[in-house]
């Protein structure tokens, strides 16, 4: 039996048509605490309304500043952290008695960007990719550990009894990937999964990927912060700001017109390979407000220089571009009734 015939998922409830995974509203508020009696001093608004969907068979890519979100929006996805609010819609099914979280990660696995600290360094690799399989019940999980190993590029004869310490970090990424495989899941959240990697090991984990989305019919939503490589393998990408989605869009449709100022900023920061391409200021200066206490109205206004009253009083909705619902943003510029100086002219250049 090869790997392909030994990957079963769970069946698909919904149809080609529903969206795989939905997300409304969700939040998460870290407390900080403090003095003698430890009580909550304040919190963290790291996830703050979060809102999208991923289709069956696409790779989402989401991208952002350092500490925007991103990984806590990833944890919170397969339960690592609990959500203070918000729905997570998996098939058509929302999370709870209907889907309980042990039922949501057979058909939702994460692949880490730490391939060594996510691996348990007194399991063999052999037991680390079974592991999963053997806590859920699955028949004849070592038979399957092998499989996938074996599909990722690891000869299970030559590393099946080997420990974390003695592989390279990019053959324990694909001990990392053939351990989510192992579950059959039908979606897989990638956090930094690559960028830990040397660029020759990561063109090839990138081809791995992709291959397997093909063989397998996986889902990826793909975290990084390398936008050539979220290009690269996505379809779609959503940016976030300081806990909030700023703009959402088909790649191809992202890279030809950046409608935010925030991905604009995040776009031109990329570096060049034309030595004739000089950046001769910082495209976005200043370091983003504090998570505790973000600003009102637009989160981005104090760092935006475009930014009107209606941006501090007033925070914009999540909506499409004229003409290209497909491209969503959230900002005043693209709203003719937000009431900004310049509301539908888009970014100014």
């Amino acid at each position: 039996m090869s790997a392909t015939d030994a990957y079963i998922p769970q069946p698909d409830t919904g149809g080609p048509a529903q969206p795989l995974l939905i997300v409304r509203a969700l939040q998460k508020h870290f407390p900080v605490r403090g003095g003698l009696l430890g009580r909550t001093q304040a919190r963290v608004q790291a996830v703050d309304g979060v809102s999208f969907e991923v289709r069956k068979g696409e790779t989402l890519g989401i991208v952002g500043e350092s500490g925007c979100g991103k990984s806590t929006t990833a944890k919170l996805l397969i339960g690592l952290t609990p959500k203070d609010r918000g729905e997570i819609i998996f098939d058509g099914v929302p999370l709870g008695p209907d889907l309980p979280l042990k039922d949501l990660r057979k058909g939702v696995q994460m692949v880490f960007q730490d391939s060594y600290a996510t691996l348990n360094p007194r399991l063999t690799i052999l037991a680390s990719v079974a592991f999963g399989a053997r806590v859920q019940g699955l028949p004849d999980p070592d038979g399957l550990a092998r499989k996938m190993m074996d599909r990722v590029g690891l000869d299970p004869d030559r590393f099946a009894h080997r420990y974390p310490h003695e592989l390279s970090g990019g053959q324990r990424q694909r001990v990392n990937i053939a351990r989510a495989l192992a579950m059959s899941p039908r979606l897989v959240v990638l956090d930094e999964a690559v960028s830990a990697l040397d660029k020759s090991v990561e063109a090839q984990v990138l081809n791995l990927l992709s291959d397997l989305r093909a063989e397998f019919g996986l889902t990826y939503i793909f975290i990084s912060h390398d936008l050539n490589v979220v290009r690269y393998i996505s379809d779609r990408i959503l940016v976030m700001y300081l806990g909030e989605v700023v703009e959402v869009a088909p790649v191809d449709s992202i890279w030809a017109e950046q409608a935010h100022p925030y991905t604009r900023s995040l776009f031109s920061a990329m570096p060049s390979m034309d030595p004739d391409n000089r950046t001769s200021e910082p495209p976005l200066s200043g370091d983003p407000p504090n998570p505790i206490n973000p600003p009102p109205g637009c989160r981005f206004h104090t760092r935006c220089r475009f930014a009107a009253e209606i941006c501090k009083a007033k925070a914009p909705t999540l909506a499409g571009l004229p003409g290209n619902a497909a491209h969503m943003v959230a900002c005043h510029l693209h709203d003719p009734a937000s009431g900004h100086p310049k509301a539908g002219q888009g970014v100014p250049e």
